[in-house]
Order: structure tokens, then sequence, then C-alpha cells
């Protein structure tokens, strides 16, 4: 008789045949832009975007509307074209990463041939995600212009929506500042809306302040706490490891972080110091959809959270499937430039699409779509009467 190792992958291999390659055979990446009027832009209307095509010899095309930029289609052809569809981590190895809305139109071309959304091609089972909508409003990047008040009354705008959280920025030039704004929306939302502060680590240098000392870090986050945020993100720079670390054991809201990160290697440093308490991949910039499901599985095994950076209108599918493998509690929805609410900001893009609604929004919850791929229906002839020339 044959040896028992010769003969089980031989049976195997009779028994399911050998896997078919599908091959990238094209790739396209160009703008679209969608008819708004003047005062619909001003106000914030969502109508310009990255759009990414992946053709397969398998006669099925996957989109992505999160770029990157037309400049890089040599390269990413370079890498891609001929190559094996399905080789993500292998595409990642040799650049990808670079490219996370290539990775997204790649798995919406893997998840069309199987017809499967790719969040439950990669293991998820969660359906629906609360939604957190961060908001920035027109003028001065450090929000100082903007009252108390007005930030309080977006806040209740959103909450009558359904949404059960708001994000702005912890930029004032005072620091403590953004905590007497934490109050003033805590005393109009009530105590079951999450109220959460970003400082973006790098930011400080683009609007002209100094990064935060940890004591003054420390002040804003207990002031903060006191006040009842929900949490501080990125109160120092994003290659200090050990002073969020510091922080998040001295107060017990929640420090979170990790947007800037490219890859794998520098979660792993969060973990091993403790940096954050919530852990942020971008989910297009930490290298897409299959990237942010690996930094989750290692922040399962120290116990900690997943949450993803956030975007809005047509660019959050991909976004949200990698969030619905997760099975993260939030979603970020950014940026909302109020009075808007993201489905007012979201309309123009519906004119690629066959859906009457882009993602479906049940008491502030985004539910997951059944359609396969990343979720969108697209209009290919759509796309071409709004590209850019």
């Amino acid at each position: 008789m044959r040896n028992r190792r010769q003969f089980l992958p031989g049976l195997a291999a009779a028994a399911l045949g050998r896997a078919a390659q599908v091959k990238i055979t094209g790739i396209d990446i160009y703008d679209i832009r969608l008819p708004v009027t003047a005062d619909e832009a001003a106000a914030g209307l969502m109508h310009a975007f990255n759009v990414v095509e992946v053709a397969t010899d398998a006669g099925v095309t996957g989109y992505s509307f999160a770029g990157p930029g037309a400049a890089q289609l040599s390269a990413v052809r370079r890498l891609l074209i001929g190559q094996d569809l399905f080789a993500i981590e292998r595409h990642l190895y040799n650049g990808l990463a670079r490219w996370g809305g290539v990775e997204h139109a790649m798995w919406d071309a893997i998840g069309r041939l199987a017809k499967q959304p790719v969040y439950r091609l990669l293991g998820g089972g969660s359906t629906r995600v609360k939604a957190y909508v961060t908001c920035v409003w027109p003028g001065k990047e450090d929000q100082q212009h903007i009252t108390y008040r007005e930030q309080a009354e977006q806040a209740v705008r959103l909450q009558k929506a359904g949404y059960k959280g708001m994000k702005i920025r912890a930029w004032r030039p005072n620091p403590l500042a953004d905590a007497d704004a934490c109050a003033e929306i805590r005393a109009a939302t009530g105590p079951d809306f999450a109220i959460m502060f970003d400082r973006t680590a790098h930011a400080p240098q683009v609007v002209g302040q100094k990064v935060w000392s940890y004591d003054t870090g420390l002040k804003v986050a207990r002031a903060l706490e006191r006040a009842g945020a929900y949490w501080l993100e990125e109160p120092f720079a994003r290659d200090d490891f050990e002073s969020p670390a510091r922080l998040a054991a001295a107060v017990d809201m929640p420090i979170t972080g990790g947007e800037g990160y490219v890859g794998t290697a520098d979660f792993q440093q969060c973990l091993l110091h403790r940096t954050y308490d919530i852990l942020q991949p971008e989910g297009r910039g930490s290298g897409g959809i299959f990237t942010c499901r690996k930094v989750a599985f290692m922040a399962d095994a120290y116990h900690h959270p997943c949450i993803l950076h956030g975007t809005m209108a047509l660019m959050l599918a991909g976004w949200l499937q990698a969030t619905w493998a997760i099975g993260s509690e939030w979603q970020e929805v950014a940026l909302v430039t109020p009075p808007l609410l993201p489905q007012q900001q979201w309309v123009p893009g519906l004119k690629v699409l066959r859906t009457k609604e882009m993602y479906r929004i049940e008491n502030g919850d985004i539910l997951a779509p059944e359609l396969p791929g990343i979720g969108l229906d697209v209009i290919p002839e759509a796309l071409r009467e709004y590209r850019v020339r």
C-alpha cells in the first residue's frame, strides 16, 4: 500500500481539485467629481473621490473610493498586474501596504467572486456597529472660534438623529478649555452620549502649538475625565510609547491611538508598552482591511479593544468591512461639517450607486449590507460620466 503521507495529499487533491489563481489583468486609478452647487460644496457635501478599479481574468472588477491618487498608478500596476488576486499577504509584504485603497478594491473583487461580504470572508459575525461622528467646523483648525454652545448644539443634533457619540478636536490654545467644552456638551446631552477628544499627536505642529508635556497631558486628561469625556486620543507624539502608557495608568478614562502606524510593528510596541487602552488602526493608512484584522488579533491577545480610525461617505465601505470582521463596538465617521448629519453630507455619492442609501443606519448603528465585496453596488457607467478627464 502507498505510504499514508503520500496517499492523503493525493486524495485531497483529487477530491478538491487545485485552486485556480485569479489574475489581476488591469488597474485604473482616477478622480471623480459629482455635481453639487457652489453652496453645497461650501457646506461640506462630499463630492470628490479617488476611484480604484481592479479588473481580473475572471470577469469581475473590484472598486474602492479610497485612493491613492492617480500619480501612483504606474507603481501599483508594476506591483500587481499579472499577479494572483488572492495573495493579499504577499502583496502587502511587497509594498501594497502603501496603498490601502487598492487593497480595498482587491477585497471587493474577492468578495464579488465569492458572492460574500468581505467581513464574512474574514470570519466576522457582527452585522451592526455604533457610529460616532467626528465634527470639524469650518475656520480655524484649532476650533477656538467655535463656542461651547455650538459644539453642544451639534451633539444634541446628532443625539436626536440616533447617534451615540461625537468626537471633537482638543486643539484649543488653552489646553483646559476643551474640558470646559466637554462639561457644556455633557450638560446638554446627559450621561448616555459619548464625548471623545482627539489631540491627533502630530497636529500641534500643524497649528503652531507645542507638543504637550506629560504634566500638561495629565492635567487635561484629569479635567476631561471630571467633565465626563469618553476618551482622549493621541495626547502625545506618535513615536512616544511611554508617555501615553503613564497617562493611561494614571486615569480611568481610556487613552487611545494608532492611526499613524503602517503595518503591525508599531502596534506591537504599543501592546508591549501598554501605550494605549484602545488601538485605532487606520482603515486605509495602516495598510488596509487585512492589516486592521491582524492588528485586532494582536490586540485581542492583550485584551485590548480595536476600534478603527475612520473616514466617511463612499470611502467608508472598506473601513466598515474591517470593523464588522473585528466586531468593534464603534466606528468613527469623519469628518462631518456641522450642522450637517452624515447622511446629508453623503448625498452626492448616491449618484454612482444603484441603492437608495449608501449605508443603512438604524438608531445610530450602521448595519452591514448583504451585498458582496465591500458592500457598494457601483454603477460603472456613472463612474465614467463623472470621471475627471
